[in-house]
């Protein structure tokens, strides 16, 4: 008999010890679906799809010695690449020895039907965070010919450093 009893509490601790690893292990779903859940919550398209910032890469035109500034910051000579926020306008300064510098603004575009899908599919909050973020913008290559989109992250800038001899130039 009690050999039965000592049985039956060892069947009823492991029923015990399975319950509460379910219930953790239940709980630990709960808690990571809760989570992805959130972060879609606090997302909006533009966000998703193109984030606030953007990869340019800088083409100094004929000017491999140029260097180049973008936003008072050196990145490069000839040709940079760099990731810049999309709620700001992007300028470009190039300077080479013997050349004035040369300043090139390139502004930004709302990005309308993103913004609208945002709205329509994560309500006004997704519009918000959008807009805080700065994901609503893009480079305006639609009015821009010097700006190529490749994708909706990557886009080519050619700045024209025209009025500072070319390296052919100086050598002719």
């Amino acid at each position: 008999m009690l050999a039965c009893l000592l049985l039956k509490s060892s069947n009823m601790n492991n029923q015990i010890a399975n319950l509460f690893s379910n219930k953790i292990m239940n709980r630990d779903i709960f808690s990571l679906l809760l989570f992805v859940f959130i972060s879609f919550l606090l997302s909006g398209c533009g966000v998703i799809f193109g984030g606030s910032r953007f990869t340019a890469s800088i083409i100094a035109k004929d000017h491999p010695n140029a260097h180049v500034y973008v936003n008072g910051n050196d990145i490069g000579r000839g040709m940079a690449i760099g990731a810049f926020p999309r709620s700001r306008p992007l300028t470009i300064e190039l300077r080479q020895k013997g050349c004035e510098p040369k300043t090139q603004t390139f502004d930004n575009k709302f990005r309308t039907g993103n913004f609208i899908l945002s709205l329509f599919s994560w309500g006004i909050v997704g519009g918000l965070i959008d807009l805080g973020t700065g994901a609503s913008f893009k480079p305006d290559h639609r009015h821009n010919p010097a700006i190529e989109k490749i994708t909706t992250k990557n886009f080519v800038f050619v700045v024209d450093y025209s009025g500072c001899p070319t390296e052919k130039e100086i050598e002719e």
